[in-house]
């Protein structure tokens, strides 16, 4: 074969050759795509699974002797209220006085002298009627995660009442089975609008976290130590 005839001859292969290769390229992307979606799809939904019939919108359905969780988060946000804080102190105020609970642990985090959730929502659940010697302050609930585990092992619970948003009720309902607790959450009201948004997508993620969280990595909370007794 001379060089024109080899010229030819890679002029009309090498086309044909490259269109293979990229049509089994963009195959293997879309299936490694549609498997990606399929299992964040089923982080999402265990998380969906762990809070049926366990986390309630009337209060009437909880448990009668179990411990509050309130879950924190920042009183304020760029200086204006944060509905998510105000909303899950009304839920555990609700709780409280219909008697469903003997005790509270407001969670969160404290990671600065300026900055600790658990403080603020003690002191937001006292001026709501809660008697403040019933209320127990968890300074390293840094996530959900830790939260949940440090109630169980720091603190010795045995049957956990989640107060928040459902969106994170469930997911805490999916670390509490995993865990081996008994439990139930009363669902805070939602946020709407923009920020109720945001915070929706990025549950997504933070349900892909939590399955890995359990069943690939063995993640334990940053911060253990002693035990604390709850108040009698």
């Amino acid at each position: 074969m001379d060089e024109e005839d080899r010229g030819r001859f890679i002029d009309v292969k090498t086309p044909g050759r490259w269109k293979r290769i990229l049509k089994r390229m963009g195959l293997f992307l879309f299936t490694l795509a549609g498997l990606f979606a399929a299992f964040v799809a089923w982080a999402n939904i265990a998380a969906v699974l762990a809070g049926a019939g366990k986390v309630h919108d009337e209060v009437d359905r909880l448990p009668s002797d179990g411990v509050m969780l309130v879950f924190g988060c920042d009183d304020q946000i760029d200086g204006r209220e944060n509905l998510y804080f105000r909303y899950r102190i009304d839920a555990a105020a609700e709780v409280w006085k219909a008697g469903k609970a003997r005790c509270v642990i407001v969670s969160g985090d404290n990671r600065t002298k300026y900055y600790n959730e658990p403080k603020r929502m003690r002191q937001a659940l006292i001026e709501k009627g809660v008697p403040a010697d019933k209320i127990i302050c968890d300074y390293a609930g840094l996530r959900t995660l830790d939260s949940v585990v440090r109630a169980k092992e720091i603190f010795g619970v045995e049957k956990v009442v989640f107060i928040s948003q459902r969106f994170q009720n469930e997911r805490a309902a999916y670390l509490a089975k995993a865990n081996g607790m008994e439990y139930t959450g009363y669902n805070a009201k939602d946020v709407a609008g923009k920020g109720g948004l945001k915070t929706r997508l990025r549950e997504v993620g933070a349900r892909v976290k939590m399955w890995l969280d359990v069943k690939v990595l063995g993640t334990r909370p940053k911060h253990l130590g002693e035990q604390v007794p709850l108040p009698e």
